[in-house]
C-alpha cells in the first residue's frame, strides 16, 4: 500500500480491506505507517469497516471475517454490495458481445447489471438461469409508451429448476436444458475465485449447474468485482484455466493483478484502459 496522506476515506478503507484479506489480518501501528495518517483516523476506519460486516477488531488490529463456506446472501444483499464496481464491470464487459451472438450469463447481481448493459447490443440470443436477468430482456421487449423493442431483447432461453437464495435456476432440469446447447461466450459470476479453488460456490446444486453452462460455451468471461478474490465456496466448478477473460475493477490490489495476469490469458480492469484493445469476441462464421 502506497503513503498518501490525502487519500479518500473511502479508498484508504477499501486498501485496508485488501491488506487485511491478503496478509490475514493487520496492526493499527502498521497501516499508520504506510498510510500515513493518524492512529485515530486508522481505528475509526477499521470501526466503519467492523460496521460493515468485513472486518473483525481485535486488540491492536484487525483480522477478515470468515464467512461458512455454505453461506449464500440473497439477491438484495448482494446488491447492497460494491454496486458502483459492478456497473462499471458490466459496462466493461457488455463490449465484449458481438452483435448477432449466442451468449450465456449465470445467475448474479453483476450478471444482472450486465444484462441491462446488453440490451443495446443488437440481434443477440440470450441463454440463462437467472430469473432476475430473464426479466431485464422480457421488458425490454414490451417497452412503456408503445415505443419499440431495444435492439437487444433478442431471443431469451430461461432454464427451468429450483430456485436459489440469488435467484438462479439450478438443478437437473436446468443441468438437462443446458446440455443441448452451445454458447459462443459466457458471461459468468461467481461467489468465490480464487488460485487454489478456482471458481466457487457455497451451493452444490448451482456449481453443478455452472460446470453444465462452462462445458457448453466456447468462451468463458468471469466478471466479478475484487472482493470476490480470495473467497472460497463450498464447492469448486471451474479451474483459472478454463477461464479466457476476467473483468473486475479497479479495486483490485496491484499485486493480485500481476499474480492473476500470469495465471490467465485475460484480465481486463473497468475503468481502465487495456493493455490491448477489448474487441468483441468473434461470432463464428463471420
Amino acid at each position: 500500500m502506497s503513503e498518501n496522506q490525502n487519500l479518500l476515506a473511502e479508498q484508504r478503507r477499501a486498501l485496508i480491506l485488501d491488506e487485511v484479506r491478503r496478509r490475514g489480518g493487520v496492526r493499527v501501528n502498521e497501516l499508520t505507517r504506510r498510510l500515513n495518517v493518524s492512529d485515530m483516523t486508522i481505528r475509526r476506519d477499521l470501526d466503519a469497516l467492523a460496521r460493515q460486516g468485513v472486518i473483525e477488531k481485535v486488540h491492536g488490529g484487525a483480522v477478515p471475517v470468515v464467512e461458512a463456506s455454505t453461506h449464500e446472501p440473497g439477491f438484495e444483499a448482494k446488491s447492497a454490495l460494491e454496486p458502483g464496481a459492478k456497473e462499471e464491470i458490466a459496462r466493461a464487459a457488455a463490449a465484449l458481445a458481438a452483435p448477432g451472438s449466442a451468449i450465456a450469463l449465470s445467475g448474479g447481481t453483476t450478471t444482472f447489471a450486465l444484462a441491462r448493459r446488453l440490451l443495446d447490443v443488437p440481434d443477440l440470443t440470450v441463454v440463462t438461469n437467472s430469473v432476475r436477468v430473464a426479466d431485464v430482456f422480457h421488458d425490454a421487449r414490451r417497452p412503456a409508451g408503445g415505443g419499440g423493442a431495444r435492439p437487444g431483447a433478442g431471443a431469451v432461453v430461461l432454464t427451468g429448476g429450483i430456485r436459489t437464495p440469488s435467484d438462479s435456476l439450478v438443478g437437473p432440469v436446468a443441468d438437462r436444458a443446458i446440455d443441448s446447447l452451445h454458447f459462443d461466450v459466457l458471461f459468468l459470476g461467481v461467489h468465490g475465485i480464487s488460485s487454489e479453488a478456482g471458481l466457487s460456490t457455497p451451493n452444490l446444486a448451482e456449481a453443478e449447474t455452472n460446470r453444465r453452462l462452462v462445458r457448453a460455451a466456447r468462451r468463458i468471461v468471469v466478471v466479478a468485482d475484487h472482493t470476490k478474490w480470495g473467497t472460497v465456496g463450498l464447492s469448486s466448478f471451474a479451474s483459472l484455466e478454463e477461464v479466457d477473460t476476467f473483468v473486475t475493477d479497479s479495486g483490485l490490489a496491484p499485486e493480485l493483478r500481476a499474480e492473476i495476469g500470469e495465471q490467465l490469458p485475460g484480465l481486463l480492469v473497468a475503468g481502465e484502459p487495456p493493455a490491448e484493445p477489448a474487441d468483441a469476441l468473434p461470432v463464428p462464421g463471420r
